[in-house]
């Protein structure tokens, strides 16, 4: 009898064993999400981001996964609602989903030829005979997202600044990214449109001239979500934080953009101009 009970039980015993492990050993290699915000192709996006996430991957001893979310507002929702464990976000985006979904723990912000902030422009045709903003009257304008910080909401501060409306344009279109924003200014589909400074440098000697440029703004951020775990944040800081010391640092870092010099410590506080500008554009009724 011990020995048919021993034959029955020990196996059971096993197959449970079993079944326990596997599960923790599948949720062990349940990649982190990366989500990004498609302020250019997701094919580009993918190319760019790419090395950071081997990167982190690395350090972690975790996989990771890239997603590239199919639009701003999607992004927004995407990081405040913890779909992605990790995200990148832009400015204002990052502030709509504190506003919306409340703080998240905060991993690093860009640091770009040595500073936390960037800017961005209105540009025109080298041979548009447009000087000042209030030129815009009249004239078709190319906006990228309805949520770009550079591409949108910082333009529209300025137009309101000038004493320009949306409605005193002949015409507006929203172009999804920033490139497409350029492109459609030089095919002259647009007399004028917004861009952030890297694009309008890379597209600016194919005739582009600068129009008006923006006030300086905290710069992109990486969050994560809050039920990650603090071993996870400390590590994904240090990593971040120590990127310009690895040997392959500084080509992950100019594979995202080719003037960043580091990622930085950051603080919520650091988007307290940028939510200043767009509390304003909201009082004034400019957007919703």
């Amino acid at each position: 009898m011990n020995i048919k009970k021993q034959i029955i039980i020990y196996p059971v015993f096993f197959l449970i064993t079993l079944i326990f492990c596997f599960d923790e050993t599948a949720l062990a290699e349940e990649p982190l999400v990366l989500g990004i915000h498609p302020y250019l192709s997701a094919t580009e996006l993918v190319t760019k981001f790419t090395p950071l996430a081997r990167f982190l991957e690395r350090e972690l001893g975790h996989p990771i996964e890239l997603i590239i979310s199919k639009d701003y507002r999607d992004h927004i929702d995407k990081a405040g609602s913890g779909e992605y464990d990790l995200a990148y976000m832009g400015p204002a985006s990052y502030v709509e989903m504190v506003a919306r979904y409340g703080k998240r723990p905060l991993l690093a912000r860009l640091q770009v030829h040595g500073k936390p902030t960037f800017q961005g422009m209105i540009i025109v045709r080298d041979d548009s005979p447009i000087l000042t903003v209030k030129d815009l009257a009249g004239k078709r304008f190319a906006f990228g997202d309805p949520e770009s910080t550079m591409s949108h909401l910082i333009p529209r501060y300025i137009f309101w600044k000038h004493g320009v409306t949306i409605d005193m344009l002949s015409g507006y279109e929203f172009m999804k990214n920033h490139h497409n924003v350029a492109l459609g200014v030089l095919a002259g589909t647009f007399d004028a449109g917004a861009v952030k400074e890297e694009v309008f440098l890379k597209y600016e000697k194919r005739g582009l001239r600068e129009l008006m440029r923006s006030v300086p703004v905290s710069e992109h951020v990486f969050i994560a979500k809050g039920s990650l775990s603090s071993e996870k944040i400390r590590l994904l800081r240090k990593a971040l934080y120590s990127l310009h010391e690895e040997d392959d640092g500084h080509t992950i870092m100019t594979s995202i953009k080719h003037s960043i010099t580091g990622m930085v410590p950051v603080n919520d506080e650091d988007y307290d101009h940028l939510r200043d500008i767009l509390h304003t554009l909201k009082r004034v009724k400019v957007i919703q």
